[in-house]
């Protein structure tokens, strides 16, 4: 059935998602992307005008890229968010104030997450179901032994 195929997609895309910092990554790709679209100036009157052009668009590659690599590679996570701030640092200078502030701000945010992140840390589902295993153990107790003694 259509419906099973899709259920078995999204369980493995939320599997393949679970293994790698996700949304920190999608932030900084986005912010790159935000960036770049945010440059006025056509690539012709940027190399007229010399590095400072070029770094304004190279700033924000750098950014997709890194957002990009976090996704696909999240074993270098930490030098991928590192060069992430840096660059979406760095389009204050270069891009139209880091793409009016909401490309810098993504980026910085975006770059956090992914150095934030743990590989091996338990997923929040996991987390809640041995919660509620957890409150349903204490609650199929006897009344006795969860007061301490005889009622």
């Amino acid at each position: 059935m259509p419906g099973d195929r899709h259920r078995g997609f999204r369980a493995a895309f939320r599997d393949w998602r679970s293994g790698r910092p996700f949304w920190g990554g999608l932030l900084l790709a986005l912010a790159g992307a935000e960036v770049l679209l945010t440059m006025k100036a056509s690539l012709k009157v940027v190399l007229h005008v010399g590095m400072q052009g070029v770094v304004g668009y190279l700033l924000p590659v750098v950014m997709l890229l890194c957002g990009l690599l976090t996704l696909f590679a999240p074993a270098q996570r930490l030098f991928y968010s590192l060069i992430g701030v840096l660059a979406s640092l760095g389009t204050w200078l270069t891009s139209n104030l880091g793409g009016f502030l909401l490309g810098l701000l993504l980026g910085c945010v975006g770059s956090c997450l992914v150095f934030g992140w743990l590989p091996d840390q338990e997923s929040r589902r996991e987390r809640r179901r041995r919660r509620r295993q957890a409150r349903a153990a204490r609650s199929a107790r006897p009344l006795e032994q969860r007061a301490g003694g005889p009622v």
